[in-house]
């Protein structure tokens, strides 16, 4: 039976449909498939997605380990740089006027997502301005190598990323996408808002009606998914996302890097000693502390719902700010400016 072949007769039968052919698959390294997880996943896969295992294997026998990529995810930007330094990574002069070009010239596009969602344009613009520069830079890696990396040689995420593998497997031929030309970051996000296959498949929509949902090139659906994932993540239409705030001296308030739930209210943050614009919220409205390190010393904001939903899309505060902070500032920057200067000036997202 299939599903007893194991060790070298198995290689044969792989090696023999032509894997080597493949032109992204070089052959040097590659998964050894007898390790146990690697068989218990395939049978896993197989067993769920009703296909024959041996067609499971003859895919990971393409994919190739990438040791950089352990080396990326295990030092992320946002878990290692304080506040002020990782600002300076998304708030450049040229992000900030490529993504108000882009507010501009996807104006329709923007518009018709904030009508069926709710989400406000400028976050939309500025979720695809952090993830992938509007477009240009949407990852080097084949996102088979990434995942299968992760699944199987970073133990501390590694079921996330064989679940992350499996959903790839799945999606590939849900949207006849080729698994071995596929390509994306070093976690196997992929397109101009870099969705990982799970939230692809799930929060991905057709935007542009045409029977298809091309997260990778069309940008109807890349900006009308961007919109629906906040939305199905609890997005606040008109709501705030995050206030300036000041403590007052040997005030108790606790702001922990690592907390993503609103586990205070606007009333018990006041009691703490924490002064901030609570736009126009109710005393009882559920918010959080949030550090914002600046480089001569402490400095604190508070995040309502909306800020928590941006750190569905990354869980990281530091993240949710940059988001929040380029999205205000290209706002600013289009109603400010002028649209027939910002629209005429050549953009290479247009191009996409």
């Amino acid at each position: 039976m299939i599903r007893r072949v194991h060790g070298f007769a198995l290689l044969i039968a792989i090696f023999s449909s032509s894997v080597l052919a493949e032109g992204s698959f070089t052959g040097r390294t590659r998964f050894d498939l007898d390790r146990p997880e690697i068989r218990a996943f395939v049978e896993k896969v197989a067993a769920e997605q009703k296909v024959q295992p041996l067609d499971v294997y003859r895919l990971l026998a393409k994919a190739e380990p990438q040791p950089k990529i352990i080396e990326l995810i295990s030092k992320p930007a946002e878990k290692v740089s304080p506040w002020y330094e990782y600002r300076k990574n998304f708030m450049t002069e040229q992000r900030i006027a490529e993504g108000a070009r882009f507010m501009v010239e996807h104006r329709a596009r923007l518009e018709k997502a904030h009508r069926e969602t709710g989400v406000a344009p400028e976050y939309v613009v500025a979720i695809i301005g952090v993830e992938t520069f509007y477009g240009r830079i949407t990852g080097k890696y084949r996102v088979l190598d990434a995942l299968a990396t992760l699944a199987f040689d970073y133990p501390p995420r590694a079921e996330f990323f064989k679940s992350e593998l499996a959903q790839f497997i799945t999606l590939t031929k849900e949207e006849q996408l080729d698994p071995l030309t596929a390509l994306g970051s070093y976690a196997g996000a992929m397109g101009g808002g870099q969705f990982m296959p799970s939230s692809y498949r799930r929060y991905a929509v057709d935007g542009g009606n045409d029977q298809q949902r091309n997260l990778f090139a069309d940008w109807d659906d890349i900006i009308a998914s961007v919109a629906n994932y906040f939305k199905q993540n609890g997005w606040v239409p008109d709501g705030p996302v995050l206030a300036e705030a000041v403590l007052q001296p040997d005030a108790p308030a606790v702001a922990d890097v690592g907390n993503l739930s609103l586990n205070e209210t606007v009333a018990g943050l006041r009691a703490k000693g924490v002064e901030f614009d609570n736009a126009k919220q109710s005393e009882t409205t559920p918010v959080l502390l949030v550090p914002a390190e600046q480089q001569d010393g402490p400095a604190y904001r508070v995040g309502f719902k909306n800020f928590v939903v941006i750190t569905r899309y990354n869980r990281s505060v530091r993240y949710a700010m940059a988001v929040h902070d380029l999205a205000t500032t290209i706002n600013e920057r289009v109603d400010g400016g002028s649209e027939t200067k910002l629209a005429s000036q050549p953009s290479e997202s247009s191009a996409r």
